[in-house]
């Protein structure tokens, strides 16, 4: 059961890095996009909120921000409240793909769960949740 469970783990995995690598992502850059899009208009962040919200260091963020910003999906501005700080913004070209490669995430996500039906996914993620729970997971489910 355990293997299986890894087995399963590994094949879901590799079909999302095949979403990353069709975007030409890492998964830690996708993840700092999603963040910044999650985040709501004007999608912007500072880096310490970037940095808190990834459980990441600064300077984590900052080699992330760093490679993201040199493909031209996002950018640093500054702060206009706070002549010190900067914001980390999507740009255009960086919520397009973000976008795009959401929905490809999410479509990755459905085709791994499709040969369950509706009712084995929720009895799936209830046994899941469970198995979390003995290792200490403390995280509330996403509500659906």
């Amino acid at each position: 059961m355990v293997q299986r469970l890894g087995r399963g783990a590994r094949y879901v995995e590799r079909s999302i890095e095949h979403v990353f690598d069709e975007f030409g992502l890492h998964p830690y850059e996708f993840y700092v996009l999603g963040v910044l899009r999650r985040s709501g208009k004007p999608y912007r962040m500072s880096p310490t909120q970037l940095a808190r919200t990834l459980l990441l260091t600064a300077a984590s963020v900052t080699h992330r921000v760093d490679r993201l910003e040199k493909a031209g999906l996002v950018r640093r501005i500054p702060d206009p409240d706070d002549r010190r700080g900067i914001f980390v913004e999507l740009t255009p070209r960086g919520l397009g793909l973000v976008d795009r490669a959401i929905e490809a995430h999410a479509a990755a996500e459905e085709y791994a769960v499709s040969g369950l039906t509706p009712g084995e996914q929720k009895e799936l993620a209830r046994m899941l949740r469970k198995l979390l729970l003995t290792f200490g997971d403390t995280r509330p489910d996403r509500p659906k």
